[in-house]
């Protein structure tokens, strides 16, 4: 018969999609990622054993006894194709609240946790006290990279201060230069006309 090729309810409920609680060793982690993907096999299984073949065709009894193998056919169809719709409206989920990412990410902070040896953080009562253990030490990281950037600051500034001091100084050696050149010229051009007008007096 058709039905004798089904999972029952309890065959159904006995085969999980993943890991169950009694095969996972004992202090073995399992990742969300993949307790999720166990939880919604498990749901899966259980909406096909709850929507048995036996309560399909107690729904369509005259049709299944005219029909049953098409009754079969089409039983099997609605269940993968439900199956499947179920899967691509999780992953559809999973994928636009990025759920993979964020879990493993719970995952490392659950981990990280463990090994950490001072004791955690916990509110005590007061908000004002609260408040400030929190955000004292983010100011005083600001207040430090604030120093920080001000002192690279202040060392490139000293740094374009020499370079234009340089740079004047610079310019105050070439107009020596220069200045020393045009006496030069000067000196040189009187002394070409004293010796012009000496060699043109007559003897």
């Amino acid at each position: 018969m058709a039905e004798a090729g089904l999972p029952t309810e309890a065959a159904a409920e006995g085969k999980p999609g993943g890991p169950s609680p009694e095969s996972v060793p004992s202090g073995t982690t399992i990742s969300r990622v993949k307790l999720l993907d166990t939880m919604v096999d498990t749901f899966l299984q259980k909406l096909a054993a709850a929507g048995s073949y036996q309560r399909f065709t107690d729904c369509y009894k005259h049709f299944h006894q005219l029909q049953p193998e098409m009754t079969q056919q089409i039983y099997d169809k609605f269940v993968t194709q439900l199956q499947a719709s179920i899967r691509e409206e999780i992953s559809e989920i999973k994928k636009e609240g990025n759920l993979e990412t964020v879990l493993n990410s719970l995952d490392k902070i659950v981990e990280d946790g463990k090994n950490r040896k001072e004791p955690a953080w916990r509110p005590s009562g007061t908000p004002e006290k609260d408040l400030c253990s929190v955000l004292a030490p983010y100011f005083l990281q600001q207040r430090d990279t604030l120093r920080r950037h001000v002192q690279k600051q202040e060392a490139k500034n000293q740094e374009l201060a020499a370079a234009v001091l340089a740079g004047r100084r610079q310019v105050e050696e070439l107009q020596r230069q220069v200045q020393a050149r045009q006496q030069a010229w000067q000196a040189l051009h009187r002394e070409r006309q004293e010796l012009a007008a000496v060699l043109k007096e007559p003897e």
